[in-house]
């Protein structure tokens, strides 16, 4: 919504925020982010909420429901107020105001409320019959700040539910479900004076407008909703017409928007618009759209999937309100719980922000979250959010909530997965998996050692709440051959302590273990030794590229493969197990990737790959990789196969078998001399493909996708045995280090 605060209006505003105790914007805050995660004590309604408004520090609020309460107050409890389908609240507060109406009739509902630019009028849209008794056909204009019907406003009968309201200083634009108002043929879309006079201006969509938007000083209004066409034309859900004669400036045929998809809200700011949408079905367009308001072409498109019902744009920091439950597709989370607000960069759409107040589905749809509105005083801003949730942040709170400028309340999580090893002498390494803060990205480790209240040193590391990188800390003061315990806890920039870890312990190598100080010598970017005794695999190598289990891999549960080594292996079942890298990243043109490996499977089985598929956060779907190779699998039969996608398959494969239930040593190369088979030291079959496939992913063992394309094509995909000590490197190792690596192991 626009507003225009003369500076008298804006210093006042402030004025009264500075005496309600808020505090400016917490630089605590993630960068990018006006809002702390943490939601402030608000007033809430008994039902649902459709639209909210914003004018002069007053937030006006319209819905479905017939009363409001206080924050913390059960449905009927103590406090509660008559509000029927209308309230007003002080936005820095909270708390009611004086301004009450009574919105009435045959299933009466505000679907849609505006203030004009002045600040001295609120128009109100929805289906109902009378505003404190005035009579009123689905739409009204109402005195501010007095808080009375204008009854000089008469547009006349309007026909049907009025969805949306942008109103100018010259005329209010209102869309909806009807057909025509005064009597007067108008195809859900129309216009008035200030006075309610009825304009010429009538642009004509088949179907409801949902969404309506005026950027100021452009002379074009942009209307969203279920429409096909605009004035005749093929557009589907969005159009651009003229401000004074309707007529069409952009349409949008039907396949820039999918016939499923619908579009629910419209925001802009100096240069660009911004859409939300809503689809049903497959194939569907349910995420933002940021397109130029100079050519109403499209700049960006954000494919998350989860209904987007409203969007506001503060700044460079577009918010949302939707029920999001997939973001894989752009570079976010994957399928799983819905999540139902978020913060994106309105440059660099791609990752969120890491902003995560957290809300249930609700009521009626039960979509969640279906308003957004804030206040423009410069500083201190609120941001309010309407809809039909009944939790905020796992509390009661029903329809309403507020988010100020921080700082939140809330603070990390523990760090999960946290182990220690000491591969050189002297010195102990602690690695952990990040946690996360609602609203903080950047947060600072601190390491304890022998329960020590003093850090032995700390380590900056950022984290957004799906995607938590693994962090390390090497001890340097060690003593060789002395045991000692450690501990991590996360601390965000604005203070807030989480949790101890738990603690782990290591004895200080006097000699480090020989196979794995090869291994890391060698420039391994990814070193998963599996030893674990939690559902983890940690990287012993610089990369911090932590591996996450699918299925039940039991890590660290049979004895390892190197001679004279304590680490032990993790065991596969075959049917659904495997350790994946949960952070994706383009992947190496040259490259070697190493196992050790046992078994006596005549299923067969891929041993290591690289792919772009990524598991459901709940569990249900392994998300087997769409684009996969550099890859080790064997054979029903027990020989392996190395290959890479490149225009089809290309493989090479080991003339022997090794399902004889004996430890082997893998190691798969290729680069510009092409690809390389080796197995216990030996090369076995190469070839001269060099040829890669360039879809980001990651590396993962004991499983993924193989299709019929690939020759010898096992009867499972999922490997049944053991797997110990995987690396991968950036680079070809040489034949003399593959064969050291297996003398080292082997020792």
């Amino acid at each position: 919504m626009r507003q225009k605060l003369t500076a008298l209006l804006t210093a006042l505003l402030l004025t009264l925020v500075s005496l309600a105790g808020f505090a400016p914007p917490a630089a605590a805050l993630s960068p990018g982010v006006a809002f702390s995660a943490t939601n402030l004590p608000t007033w809430q309604t008994n039902g649902i909420v459709w639209g909210l408004a914003e004018a002069n520090g007053v937030v006006y609020v319209g819905g479905t429901f017939t009363a409001i309460r206080p924050p913390g107050t059960a449905a009927g409890g103590a406090g509660t107020r008559s509000a029927v389908n209308f309230a007003a609240f002080d936005a820095y507060t909270g708390n009611p105001t004086s301004c009450n109406l009574s919105v009435t009739g045959t299933r009466a509902t505000v679907r849609a409320l505006d203030v004009s630019p002045d600040g001295r009028t609120l128009y109100i849209g929805g289906s109902f019959s009378a505003v404190n008794g005035v009579s009123a056909s689905s739409f009204a204009a109402i005195n501010l700040p007095g808080c009375t019907v204008k009854t000089s406003f008469q547009p006349g009968g309007v026909s049907a539910t009025v969805r949306a309201i942008d109103a100018t200083g010259n005329a209010v634009y209102f869309g909806g479900d009807f057909t025509s108002v005064r009597n007067t043929a108008r195809q859900r879309l129309a216009a008035v004076t200030p006075t309610g006079a009825l304009l010429p201006w009538a642009p004509a969509a088949d179907l409801p407008i949902r969404a309506l938007h005026v950027p100021p000083a452009k002379n074009v209004v942009i209307a969203g909703g279920d429409f096909t066409t605009m004035n005749g034309a093929d557009s589907k859900a969005l159009a651009v017409v003229d401000s004074s004669a309707g007529r069409n400036l952009r349409t949008y045929p039907n396949f820039f928007i999918p016939r499923t998809s619908v579009v629910k809200g419209i925001d802009s700011d100096s240069t660009s618009f911004y859409v939300a949408n809503e689809g049903t079905g497959g194939g569907v367009f349910d995420g933002r759209m940021r397109l130029d308001l100079g050519t109403y072409n499209q700049v960006w498109r954000d494919t998350c999937l989860g209904a987007t019902q409203a969007v506001s744009v503060i700044g460079k920091t577009l918010y949302a309100a939707h029920h999001a439950h997939n973001c894989a597709s752009m570079g976010g989370f994957t399928d799983g719980s819905r999540i139902h607000l978020s913060a994106q960069n309105v440059d660099t759409p791609s990752p969120m922000l890491q902003w995560n107040p957290l809300t249930n589905d609700g009521q009626g749809e039960g979509l969640g979250p279906r308003a957004l509105a804030h206040t423009t005083a410069g500083s201190n801003n609120m941001l309010w959010v309407g809809g039909e949730f009944t939790t905020v942040n796992a509390g009661a709170q029903q329809s309403l909530t507020r988010f100020g400028p921080g700082p939140g309340a809330a603070g990390p999580g523990a760090p999960q997965f946290v182990a220690a090893e000491s591969l050189a002498t002297g010195r102990n390494t602690i690695r952990w998996q990040t946690t996360s803060d609602p609203d903080d990205s950047a947060l600072t480790y601190s390491i304890y050692r022998n329960g020590s209240g003093t850090p032995l040193g700390t380590v900056n590391a950022s984290s957004l709440w799906w995607n938590l990188p693994q962090a390390s800390f090497t001890d340097t003061t060690a003593a060789p051959g002395v045991r000692y315990s450690y501990q991590v806890r996360a601390t965000d920039p604005n203070g807030h302590t989480g949790p101890l870890s738990a603690q782990v312990s290591v004895t200080t190598a006097a000699t480090p273990p020989a196979y794995a100080a090869a291994v890391r010598a060698d420039g391994a970017n990814t070193f998963w030794r599996l030893g674990e005794s939690f559902a983890a695999a940690g990287d012993s190598s610089p990369g911090n590229r932590m591996g996450l289990p699918y299925g039940r891999p039991s890590l660290g549960n049979t004895a390892g493969a190197l001679s004279g080594d304590s680490n032990r292996a993790a065991t596969f079942d075959g049917v659904d197990d495997f350790v994946y890298a949960p952070q994706q990243a383009a992947p190496p043109t040259a490259y070697s990737a190493e196992a050790w490996f046992r078994t006596n499977t005549t299923t067969g089985g891929k041993i290591l790959g690289f792919g772009n598929g990524l598991p459901r956060r709940n569990g249900t779907n392994p998300g087997l990789s769409s684009n996969y190779g550099r890859h080790v699998y064997m054979t029903n039969a027990g020989n392996l196969i190395f290959g890479e996608w490149s225009g089809g398959a290309r493989t090479i494969k080991s003339p022997a078998a090794y399902n004889d239930n004996a430890w082997h040593h893998v190691v798969a190369t290729q680069g510009p001399g092409g690809m390389v088979l080796y197995v216990d030291g030996v090369r076995v079959a190469s070839s001269t493909v060099s040829a890669v496939q360039t879809a980001i992913g990651g590396w993962r063992i004991g499983g993924d996708q193989l299709g019929s394309s690939w020759p010898e094509a096992p009867t499972s995909r999922y490997f049944r045995g053991s797997i110990d000590e995987f690396a991968t490197y950036p680079r070809v190792l040489s034949p003399a280090q593959v064969a050291t690596h297996n003398q080292l192991g082997r020792r």
